[in-house]
Order: C-alpha cells, then sequence, then structure tokens
C-alpha cells in the first residue's frame, strides 16, 4: 500500500488497504510521506508494525488522515509520532483522538519512555494540540523536504 501511494496509484493502494482511501491519500502532499515508509518497512519489514497508518472515522466510514510513529523506539526509548488529517476533515477533533491513540499505545509499550513529535513553527494548532498533553519544546531540527521543525517531547505514561 506504502508503495502505491507512494506513486499516486489509488486504486492500488485502495486494492492493499483494509479501508477505502480518499485521493488525498494518493496525493501529492503526502507522497513524500510513503515514499520514506514504503523504503523503510521494504528494509526493515518490523517496522511496518509502528508507522503510519489511518486515520479511520467509523461513524462516517471514511478515512480522513494518517498516524503513526516513525519507527519502532530508538535505543533510548524514544519514539516520534506523526498525525496528519485531510483538510476537509480538520478541526474535528481527529488529530487530537490520533494523538491520544499514539500516546497511549506509547506508555503500554514497556521499551519506550519517551515520546517526540516536530511540529512546523507556523502550525498553531498543531503545538497548541501538543502542549494540551505535556510536550514541551527540546531543539530544533532542519529537514530537506519540511524545513525546520521544533522538536517535542512528553515522558511516556498514562493518562
Amino acid at each position: 500500500m506504502f508503495r502505491a501511494l507512494a506513486d499516486g496509484d489509488l486504486a492500488a493502494a485502495n486494492a492493499a488497504s483494509p479501508v477505502p482511501l480518499s485521493a488525498y491519500f494518493a496525493g501529492p502532499d503526502w507522497r513524500g510521506v510513503w515514499r520514506m515508509r514504503s523504503r523503510q518497512v521494504e528494509e526493515d519489514p518490523a517496522s511496518a508494525a509502528w508507522v503510519t497508518g489511518v486515520i479511520w472515522d467509523e461513524r462516517r466510514q471514511v478515512a480522513v488522515g494518517r498516524a503513526g510513529y516513525h519507527g519502532p523506539p530508538d535505543a533510548s526509548g524514544m519514539v516520534e509520532i506523526g498525525y496528519a488529517v485531510d483538510p476537509a476533515y480538520r478541526r474535528q477533533g481527529f488529530a487530537r483522538a490520533a494523538l491520544e491513540v499514539l500516546l497511549d499505545r506509547a506508555a503500554r509499550e514497556p521499551q519506550v519512555h519517551t515520546v517526540r513529535v516536530t511540529i512546523s513553527p507556523d502550525n498553531t494548532a498543531s503545538w497548541q494540540l501538543a502542549a494540551q498533553y505535556g510536550f514541551a519544546k527540546v531543539g530544533e531540527d532542519w529537514d530537506d523536504e519540511d524545513g525546520l521543525g521544533i522538536i517535542y517531547e512528553v515522558a511516556a505514561q498514562p493518562r
């Protein structure tokens, strides 16, 4: 599914997906993520259990976004999370729900001690959401594709 989405092939992605995906999933905004995850899972199949999945609206039976970890915990017990909601479904609580699911899983995984999220400085809604869950700024990062990111972390613990 990752390879199909990276290639922009919605029909092939939907053939592999357990739920129907919208055209936004295979569109240009998310292709970089799908390319990265496709390579990652090809190189390390075990990482598939950790990386990006679908945010699903059960009531409407529609895929509204993506969320997951960037990979399994590193040697220090840190996992980085990422989530994004299709613009058509923003401001409806899906990012919050995804963040809570990711934090809850991290708290249940004994090898996870820290949860990290990197947010663009102009993404006010995301950093305000993260702050509500105790994330604190710990640094900055530069990514050639995404530009400047502010790194926030919180201890993995039951809420």
